[in-house]
């Protein structure tokens, strides 16, 4: 062996055993932040901080073993469990909790009032009572009430107080922005709920989205004699495939009743099938007023649950309080996606970069920390977004993009799609027969809930089914970006008396794409078609929410929705697609197509129907998107 290789060889590795000896350089291990380490970093406390109204909030405290200054106090109030219980059991902190951690706060998780460790009775997404008495309770002075107990009751808090949760947590950091009590400075609502009948979770407008909340529903509402210790019981499908399962289950009354023993909230939702008071009640984005803490919305793209939430909370809060900070964060992850995963890729799309890792420490983090440490290496941002389609973090100073500029897409003959208005006359249409006992799927993949990827999959298998109606663009000469809402705008006519609408924008991939690398699915990408978004309309609510109306057969009606956000480009030789179709099961309940409540439809009620898409003069059918121009970047 070469003398001079083996000099190099015994030279490193002596350097490296000495700087290993001096404790300059050693690797930390994988699991430097498992529960072993939280234990020897921090002090667990589990309190009971009393409301206004006596009831008793169980309370998880984590403190920082380091005294050397004091620390702010950073609150989640969940409905989910704070599982291990007991002031000596810790938990293994992740994701989001794991830099925070890391980093030096004081981390408390509270029940919600009704769940758990928590006294009280629960309901679901207590409405804003703007009229509070002084014991009046709703979900805002319950986090009024617990901040001002933490403040004067932890050790070593620095009176600086934050506020962040993901999904139903989100909107219980919603709730403690209204009226915020003086100590909380920064609030992060995370994918948090603002609608439940408009665009969140249970409904889009008006639709009942039954396989995304059914099994959810089941295991929420169980109680367990030991609810501290106790794992809850999934509902048993006896089947993977949710489709035949749904089908076989029947009219959606049918899903009472297999539900009724688990003691649910589901008869309570379907007693609801139109916006009346139930759901007004809890539509929280008229009450996003006199906020005075920071606030750093966050969503994911691709977020199946509460896209719109994050979307409207951000608008909303925008709106109702001007002079303070109040950010938008957009990445191109699923619900939650951001907290615990790379958010590399989703279902088949990669995004060629670990996209949450960098949010949590580079967006996160430092929001975090100059709101409530006074760190000055922060610089606030309107939008910090995600490109998909380039796969790159933009940041604007308003969102939608000032830039922005809206242009109509017009469905054409010949299954054509283009921003140049059609010369089909007023009669010119496309029809499809549509079917409730044949509904399309919205996903491949044999599931009883939903895969975490459906918003991006491929959707091939849709297009090629008679009952869907495709329009696409030529291959784009140039690259084009989509940068805001949709606006869906069409004119339809049915031979029955009801009908879903559903829409989805989709980006067909060139041919010659390359696969990626390595492909354990064998998956060829050319001609993928990636679902950018996708929404329902209830037909019966096209004129009003409170008072759906049936069609009158074989006349023309107006149907006009807006679809959430995207921020996508589609790059040269890729197309532009729209798909539309009547039924996306069993995400999305079967309308009978009949009009009926759905909710007490009889089987009999289910029909076929001719439905037709008119695409000419002054019914052209169309959808609106916000382009931003090319170099139009800040």
């Amino acid at each position: 062996m070469n003398p001079m290789i083996v000099l190099r060889s015994v030279f490193l590795f002596l350097f490296v055993m000495s700087m290993a000896a001096q404790g300059a350089w050693v690797a930390e291990p994988s699991a430097d932040t498992n529960a072993v380490w939280l234990a020897e970093h921090y002090t667990k406390y589990e309190h009971r901080i009393p409301m206004r109204d006596g009831v008793r909030l169980f309370t998880r405290v984590y403190v920082p073993k380091d005294d050397s200054q004091p620390w702010p106090i950073l609150l989640t109030r969940t409905p989910y469990a704070l599982k291990p219980y007991g002031a000596d059991n810790f938990n293994d902190p992740v994701g989001t909790f794991r830099e925070l951690a890391k980093d030096k706060f004081i981390l408390v998780t509270q029940d919600v009032r009704g769940r758990y460790g928590s006294e009280g009775e629960y309901m679901h997404v207590r409405p804003f009572n703007p009229n509070k008495g002084p014991k009046d309770v709703d979900e805002n002075s319950d986090a009024y009430d617990t901040i001002d107990w933490l403040v004067k009751k932890i050790p070593n808090n620095n009176g600086k107080v934050g506020m962040f949760g993901i999904s139903y947590p989100g909107f219980y950091t919603s709730m403690g922005m209204i009226d915020s009590h003086p100590a909380l400075l920064a609030a992060s609502p995370q994918a948090p709920i603002s609608d439940w009948f408009m665009g969140d979770d249970l409904n889009h407008n008006g639709a009942f989205y039954l396989s995304q909340n059914f099994a959810f529903f089941n295991t929420f509402a169980q109680r367990a004699e030991d609810p501290l210790h106790e794992d809850l019981k999934p509902f048993n499908f006896k089947t993977p495939d949710g489709y035949d399962f749904f089908l076989r289950m029947g009219p959606l009354g049918n899903s009472e009743k297999l539900l009724k023993a688990f003691g649910t909230n589901w008869s309570e939702f379907l007693a609801h099938p139109t916006y009346d008071d139930y759901w007004k009640a809890r539509n929280i984005r008229p009450h996003l007023k006199h906020v005075h803490c920071a606030v750093m919305t966050v969503g994911g793209w691709y977020d199946a649950e509460d896209l719109f939430g994050a979307l409207e909370t951000y608008r909303w809060t925008e709106r109702q309080n001007s002079g303070i900070t109040n950010v938008l964060v957009m990445g191109p992850w699923s619900h939650g996606g951001w907290n615990k995963s790379d958010g590399d890729k989703l279902g088949d799309v990669n995004f060629r970069a670990k996209t949450a890792e960098y949010y949590r420490q580079k967006i996160e983090l430092p929001f975090f920390r100059h709101f409530l440490k006074g760190d000055t290496n922060y610089t606030a941002t309107e939008a910090h977004v995600f490109e998909t389609g380039t796969d790159q973090w933009r940041r604007f100073s308003a969102w939608p993009p000032k830039q922005a500029v809206a242009r109509t897409l017009y469905f054409r003959a010949g299954g054509a799609l283009g921003f140049d208005a059609p010369t089909d006359g007023k009669g010119a249409f496309d029809e499809y027969v549509s079917d409730p006992a044949k509904p399309v799927p919205f996903t491949l993949e044999p599931t009883t809930g939903y895969p975490r990827g459906y918003p991006t999959h491929d959707q091939r298998f849709a297009a090629s089914r008679p009952d869907v109606l495709v329009y696409e663009t030529e291959p784009l000469e140039e690259d084009l970006t989509f940068a805001g809402p949709l606006q869906a705008t069409l004119h339809v006519s049915t031979t029955g008396t009801d009908a879903d609408w559903v829409v989805k924008l989709v980006d067909v991939y060139a041919g010659d794409f390359p696969d990626p690398n390595p492909n354990p699915a064998h998956l060829a990408m050319g001609g993928y078609q990636q679902l950018l978004r996708g929404d329902v309309f209830r037909g019966k609510f096209r004129n009003s929410f409170e008072k759906p109306e049936p069609f009158k057969p074989g006349e023309v009606a107006k149907i006009d929705f807006t679809i959430p956000d995207i921020f996508h480009t589609f790059r040269r030789g890729h197309r532009v697609m729209v798909q539309v179709q009547s039924s996306w099961f069993p995400l999305v309940d079967r309308n009978p197509q009949t009009f009926v409540n759905i909710p007490t439809a009889k089987p009999e009620d289910f029909k076929k129907a001719m439905h037709r898409i008119y695409r000419g003069g002054s019914t052209a059918s169309a959808l609106t998107v916000q382009v931003l121009p090319v170099g139009a970047r800040e």
